[in-house]
């Protein structure tokens, strides 16, 4: 049984201070939770969703400059930081089913009645994948599920492959620009990409105007840059884009796509996979439109044909800084990028107008006295959707300086309703738990902290997590991958970072579609702004804290303990691993597959695996139980209550610059960081200990 506790009246010493600048801390708070204003938050939504704002795009420049003012106009020293980056737009696309039968995908998406944003066009881009290749390209198509490394091989059992064919996958399973990376290292010569209905369509909900979720002419756009090899403009990989900056060429930048690529909304792909001939597909592989799914390859045979204008656009970033009093020489970093695909109200405008309440109303703490402790600087990114852009060439450009003072990087992007969710630096997570106990859920009264532990305990599929949700006094924070901007601040430079938003409740159709618009967001997705509220109290209050604590609030026993999960972790895969080869080996050497498999059927047994060697982990763990002492020292201290000198600061929120090695990760020297950097074949997905 899960009992219900509202917040207690009880007020803890807040972790980096003494109980006299923790009452005074918490009294600002309290202030600072009344000078929140959801109508504010709720006009600048509708105005900066008016039309679409692309990097390139005259409405993205507008409201660059619209944040620019209304932080200037709080008496924040403000400037835009100007890129020259690649930003390709398409100028062709032509999909067409050119056998058995003939059939012309319309590669559009229809307005909605009701929804007058769908109707304002303006600068809308089609759907399309940026940093696709050009090019034209007739073949077969292969359908390959969610084009995942499992996903092929288990094609090769079938004897299916994509070799001079063109690969029709589903969006899911992985990042989308893992999809035609690894199609193309397998030989196919185009990728489609369409997502389900029993994904995000009509299977888990009614679909746009009826409910939140994707309707049958939806289309994801997205980026298909090779990020986890290097985000950012892809012709200055390290260094900022500025204007006089060497540049390579197009056909030198390894991060553009060696294969065309376009996505399709499922209306578009039902002829084609309708058409194709082949095996049937796995039972685990089938999706939700009205068909029996085929693997191909065949007989549907598709022409696609994609040219771009690859050209140089101005990425505008709004910085602005509120400086600190005492410390100004330590910088607490808070970002949110402004540019979207579409109209881009869930994303990323959510977050925007939560970080400007946040802004404004730490400005009005300053001007009514509690100016911070530390510099504070506000950043607006643009450029965030083709490839973390905007924040990209900040972090290259200004990367000596960030390192010397920058003591926490703070990110959020598109918010929604339900759950807090927060992945960062395990240096981070008891000051996460200590916010996550403050901050009140507006649907249920209870603490941020108790709805998240309750989900955890009824609907984690982890027994691991939902015993850990129930005995755990803190909830683990998640491992942060890539997937926004804080990519570069954490694992290029190393500084601790964080990424805080709520969802779980609030559907998932309208992403990087043309249905992101103001009018779904506030029926469907936040109704009244009351997450956004509470992410503006939630995200103000780290800020704050951290702006303000004279101990930084950094504790190394919970980075410790998850380290050794992640040991274990790595530990228990390879045995796991080792064992699972050696039997299936032996089971294919034996035959024992060719006497289960039916022989009607193109279904072969594995291929054999090299055997899995045995790993020494041994200074691995001498390692970490040298971590786990000097942990344990410095907690002795961090409890005292005594405020930490300016040196002692700046070895605490420099700590994380010892995980980052400086010849980077094996073949992507760009991902520095030794703990955490996105997974090679998973894009967004996190890897943890990659070095």
């Amino acid at each position: 049984m899960i009992s219900i506790v509202p917040l207690s009246s009880a007020q803890p010493t807040l972790f980096g201070f003494n109980d006299n600048t923790s009452a005074q801390q918490r009294q600002m708070e309290t202030q600072f939770d009344t000078l929140i204003d959801r109508a504010e938050m709720d006009r600048w939504l509708r105005d900066f969703s008016s039309e679409a704002h692309h990097v390139g795009s005259p409405k993205s420049k507008e409201n660059a400059e619209a944040i620019a003012a209304l932080l200037r106009s709080w008496n924040y020293d403000v400037e835009i930081a100007e890129y020259e980056v690649l930003f390709p737009e398409p100028l062709t696309r032509e999909l067409e089913l050119v056998a058995p039968t003939r059939f012309t995908a319309s590669l559009m998406e229809d307005p909605i009645d009701g929804d007058a944003s769908t109707s304002n066009t303006d600068n809308l881009l089609p759907p399309y994948n940026a940093f696709s290749t050009d090019g034209e390209v007739e073949a077969e198509l292969v359908f390959v599920n969610y084009g995942t490394p499992a996903d092929y091989e288990l094609l090769e059992r079938y004897g299916v492959s994509v070799a001079g064919k063109i690969a029709i996958s589903k969006y899911g399973g992985s990042w989308r620009g893992i999809k035609p990376k690894l199609a193309g290292e397998m030989g196919a010569i185009g990728t489609l990409i369409y997502s389900d209905p029993a994904d995000d369509g009509y299977g888990p909900g009614d679909v746009y105007p009826e409910g939140p979720y994707k309707n049958d002419s939806g289309v994801q756009r997205g980026s298909v840059m090779d990020m986890p090899t290097y985000p950012g403009d892809v012709l200055t990989p390290g260094v900022g884009a500025t204007g006089d900056v060497n540049r390579l060429s197009r056909e030198e930048a390894p991060t553009i796509t060696q294969i065309p690529v376009l996505p399709i909304s499922y209306r578009d792909a039902l002829p084609l996979l309708e058409a194709m001939g082949g095996a049937v597909v796995p039972q685990e592989w089938r999706g939700g439109l009205p068909i029996t799914y085929h693997l191909g390859p065949g007989p549907a045979r598709v022409r696609l044909k994609l040219e771009f204008d690859w050209k140089m656009v101005t990425a505008y970033n709004v910085i602005a800084r509120l400086e600190g009093t005492s410390m100004p020489d330590q910088w607490i970093i808070r970002g949110n990028h402004h540019d979207g695909w579409n109209h881009g109200a869930a994303d990323p405008l959510s977050g925007i107008v939560a970080m400007l309440a946040e802004a404004k109303a730490v400005s009005r703490l300053a001007e009514s006295g509690y100016p911070p402790a530390r510099t504070i600087i506000y950043a607006a990114w643009d450029a965030e959707e083709p490839g973390l852009i905007g924040s990209t060439e900040w972090a290259e450009h200004h990367a000596a300086e960030l390192q010397e003072h920058a003591v926490v990087y703070l990110n959020t992007d598109g918010n929604g309703r339900g759950f807090v969710n927060v992945g960062g630096s395990h240096v981070l997570e008891r000051f996460f738990n200590e916010i996550m106990s403050d901050v009140e859920d507006p649907q249920t009264g209870v603490s941020v902290q108790q709805r998240r532990r309750a989900n955890l305990r009824i609907n984690s599929g982890s027994e691991k997590i939902r015993n850990e949700a129930k005995n755990r006094s803190d909830l683990r924070i998640s491992p942060l991958g890539s997937g926004s901007d804080y990519t570069p601040f954490l694992q290029h430079l190393g500084i601790a970072s964080a990424n805080m938003g709520f969802g779980g409740h609030s559907g998932g159709g309208s992403y990087h579609t043309m249905y992101d618009t103001y009018e779904h967001y506030t029926k469907w997705i936040d109704p009244g702004l009351i997450y956004g509220r509470t992410l503006a109290q939630f995200a103000g209050r780290a800020t704050l804290r951290l702006a303000n604590a004279p101990r930084l609030p950094f504790d190394f026993q919970g980075f410790t303990d998850n380290v050794a999960g992640y040991i274990e972790e790595i530990e228990t895969l390879a045995d796991d691993m080792r064992e699972k080869t050696a039997t299936d080996n032996f089971d294919i050497d034996s035959g024992v597959y060719g006497l289960v498999l039916d022989p009607t059927k193109t279904f072969g047994p594995p291929i054999p695996k090299p055997a899995v060697p045995y790993f020494n982990f041994a200074p691995l763990k001498n390692a970490l139980a040298r971590l786990e002492d000097s942990a344990d020292a410095y907690q002795n201290l961090a409890m005292s209550g005594t405020a930490a000198s300016a040196n002692q600061n700046y070895l605490l929120y420099t700590s994380e610059r010892e995980l980052i090695r400086e010849e980077g990760l094996t073949g992507r020297p760009w991902y520095k960081h030794h703990i955490y950097a996105p997974g090679f074949y998973t894009g967004y997905g996190v890897k943890t200990i990659p070095g």
